[in-house]
């Protein structure tokens, strides 16, 4: 008789880290190296406060960017309203 095991359920989802998911994560962590580096390298060349301001403004404004496209959807596609027609030459028609 075959031996029953029990089975995650949970393998089909995708990853989630603190409310991002999926690829997402990544763009997070690359807003947050990008405004590391950004605001490092501002501090050191021009100022410490303009680098402080431009490290937060990086890493807020880049978050922010990443959570607005997280709502369209893991997998994001362009959506169109329009009606297009195929002639026989292979051009689009607007309708």
């Amino acid at each position: 008789m075959a031996r029953k095991y029990p089975v995650y359920k949970g393998l089909q989802r995708p990853l989630i880290f603190k409310g991002f998911k999926g690829k997402f994560i990544y763009w997070g962590i690359a807003s947050l190296l990008t405004g590391l580096v950004f605001g490092a390298l501002t501090m050191s060349l021009v100022n410490m406060w303009l680098g402080a301001m431009v490290l937060i403004g990086f890493i807020v404004g880049g978050l922010l960017f990443t959570a607005s496209k997280q709502k369209g959807g893991l997998h994001s596609k362009s959506r169109n309203s329009n009606i297009y027609i195929l002639n026989h030459y292979g051009r689009k028609n607007l309708v």
